[in-house]
């Protein structure tokens, strides 16, 4: 696991994000992994992080675009239904290009974590930050501004900020 990911998965949980996990495991679609090995991967994380959902992609890609295989938002838009996320209030965290663009067709803002991947990126996300904490400092810094929007508002029954990631 990559250094600050537990500690910012519980600061997010602790301030009220609902966290999900968006992943393409084509891998399993061409045979070359096995379901079971990808699930017991995705159990021990749930065991060690407070995730609420993960979805998967398993579609091996390279045929007909599937509407779950990121870039395409279907992973994001499955969460938000089956967890009554408002995708306009939600982050889309990610270190490649095709995850910030499902976070851009999902409607979420977008934090590009720049590990030096030599791929380019589609279209500019949101922020652009160099490890996990410093995405989970700019989501707990913004919350505040958003809290305070919405009481000028007047809105009495606004839902908790959720977090994709």
């Amino acid at each position: 696991m990559l250094p600050g990911v537990p500690e910012g998965c519980c600061a997010l949980k602790a301030a009220g994000f609902l966290l999900v996990v968006a992943t393409n495991q084509p891998d399993v679609g061409r045979g070359t992994q096995k379901r079971e090995v990808v699930e017991a991967m995705h159990a021990r994380m749930c065991a060690l992080l407070p995730i609420d959902r993960v979805e998967v992609c398993y579609d091996a890609g390279g045929g007909a675009p599937s509407p779950l295989r990121k870039p395409a938002p279907g992973m994001l838009l499955a969460a938000a239904e089956a967890l009554g996320i408002d995708l306009v209030q939600s982050w889309m965290v990610g270190d490649r290009w095709r995850d910030i663009e499902c976070g851009r067709a999902a409607g979420c803002r977008t934090i590009f974590i720049d590990y030096g991947y030599q791929e380019k990126l589609v279209a500019p996300p949101t922020h652009t930050v160099r490890d996990f904490a410093a995405a989970v400092r700019i989501i707990l810094d913004d919350r505040p501004r958003h809290g305070r929007e919405e009481a000028q508002h007047g809105d009495t029954a606004m839902k908790a900020e959720r977090l994709a990631c």
